[in-house]
């Protein structure tokens, strides 16, 4: 991250890409982006436009793309997050399981995470 100042104070700046997050969240979900933009209402070109930088959503139409994408806008940012609609559905699943379940589901998620650093 770098910081920079303005007068006013100082502002930190981000290096995102927005067109490249919605391009991985969009094949996450397995849709093209015809049918994402015309599912969204818009014209068919409107989320090709997006992903190649000529255009950006408006507020309102960030929303609609976040609540298609069944992600909360802050997920969208989160890039540490790589598939944070599975999160989503893994985490409104095991509100469903009982404490030993959860105990089990928690050590296998540790098992998981020590093999993936092997």
């Amino acid at each position: 991250m770098q910081y920079y100042e303005t007068g006013r104070g100082y502002f930190m700046y981000i290096d995102f890409n927005f067109a490249k997050r919605l391009s991985e969240l969009r094949t996450q979900k397995g849709v093209s982006a015809r049918d994402m933009s015309l599912s969204l209402g818009q014209n068919p070109t409107y989320i090709h436009k997006i992903e190649n930088g000529t255009s950006l959503p408006s507020m309102m139409g960030f929303f609609y793309i976040c609540e298609y994408l069944n992600i909360e806008p802050s997920d969208f940012f989160a890039v540490e997050r790589p598939c944070p609609a599975k999160l989503k559905d893994i985490m409104e699943d095991a509100q469903h399981l009982n404490r030993e379940q959860l105990d089990h589901l928690h050590l296998l998620i540790k098992d998981l995470l020590k093999a993936g650093q092997k």
